[in-house]
């Protein structure tokens, strides 16, 4: 007879090889370019922001992102891109963090789930519903973004490369030859 620890190991051991936190997903894996290299997988959270997990799903699949750069990143704090419009490495990226996409802004989906290292969280301005493709990771926790931005996932791999993107100067954090998302897939 097994007890419920011998058990247990066995479930776990019988039990898919998944990253380390993944979820149900569906994954975003980004294929990050520049001075830096390298894959990045995170596991979107469909239980706490289903509409915005959709919305990046969505531009992933149509290859939105592709091509698109990390515009501000700020050592200690976090690296944003996700600006389908205005962020496209072969264009003008003056603007870069001012767009969104052709689909609509999202209405917040707040939870409990804190802003630690490796969370992903999605960019807004001032109005807390006009979330629409830009996203960021954090290096670092930031208690203070809680309850204030929709968390839709984490990163489940390839926070090293995410530790190596380029930091942008000043305090807006505006990154010059900026690295960038070449591709970016959806597995479900």
């Amino acid at each position: 007879m097994f007890n419920k620890i011998t058990l247990a190991a066995l479930l776990l051991a019988a039990a898919p090889a998944f990253a380390e936190g993944d979820g149900p997903g569906p994954n975003l894996v980004i294929e990050v370019d520049g001075g830096v290299k390298g894959e990045v997988v995170i596991d979107l959270d469909t239980l706490h922001a289903p509409k915005h997990a959709a919305q990046i799903v969505a531009l992933a699949k149509s290859g939105g992102y592709d091509g698109v750069v990390f515009h501000r990143v700020i050592d200690g704090f976090m690296a944003q891109t996700g600006d389908v419009k205005f962020g496209k490495k072969d264009g003008d990226t003056s603007m870069a963090g001012m767009g969104g996409s052709d689909l609509p802004n999202i209405a917040a989906e707040f939870s409990d789930v804190p802003f630690e290292r490796g969370t992903v969280g999605m960019a807004r301005s001032a109005d807390p519903d006009s979330a629409n493709s830009q996203f960021f990771v954090m290096f670092a926790p930031g208690d203070f973004l809680n309850g204030q931005y929709t968390v839709i996932g984490k990163v489940i791999k390839g926070m090293e490369v995410i530790d190596a993107i380029k930091r942008g100067a000043g305090g807006n954090g505006e990154v010059s030859e900026p690295d960038f998302m070449a591709q970016v897939t959806v597995t479900e």
